[in-house]
């Protein structure tokens, strides 16, 4: 499944991954929500609450599409976070993976705190 991330000044397409965290995601499509910063990672709440997995992960490669599940948010992390540990991408607690973000994982530094954020599924013919 491919969703699309639209802010103000960019858009992103992401691949899914078949699992019960992207089934509940696509499930709440389409949502709009307040993105927030934190280092370069880009979260924001999507009202859909699920467990955590057991392959839930803390570190992760830019332009890994997470799921916070502590915050029922969407984490997209592209660089270090705060607690990163040199140039890693640290989530503030382990994350469902869902899948990839589809572009360059750094055209999220164009979001910004506050920003208004669409996730929409991408229907492909």
């Amino acid at each position: 499944m491919q969703i699309r991330i639209s802010w103000p000044a960019g858009n992103l397409t992401a691949t899914l991954d078949d699992t019960p965290t992207a089934q509940a995601l696509a499930q709440a499509l389409p949502l709009s929500s307040t993105a927030r910063t934190w280092g370069e990672e880009v979260y924001f709440d999507t009202g859909v609450a699920v467990a955590r997995e057991a392959g839930a992960r803390e570190v992760v490669p830019p332009g890994t599409v997470a799921f916070w599940t502590d915050g029922d948010a969407l984490a997209l992390p592209y660089g270090p976070t705060p607690i990163s540990r040199g140039d890693e991408c640290r989530l503030a607690s382990p994350c469902n993976v869902l899948g990839r973000l589809d572009g360059d994982p750094l055209s999220l530094a164009t979001v910004r705190d506050g920003d208004p954020v669409r996730v929409e599924p991408v229907w492909n013919p």
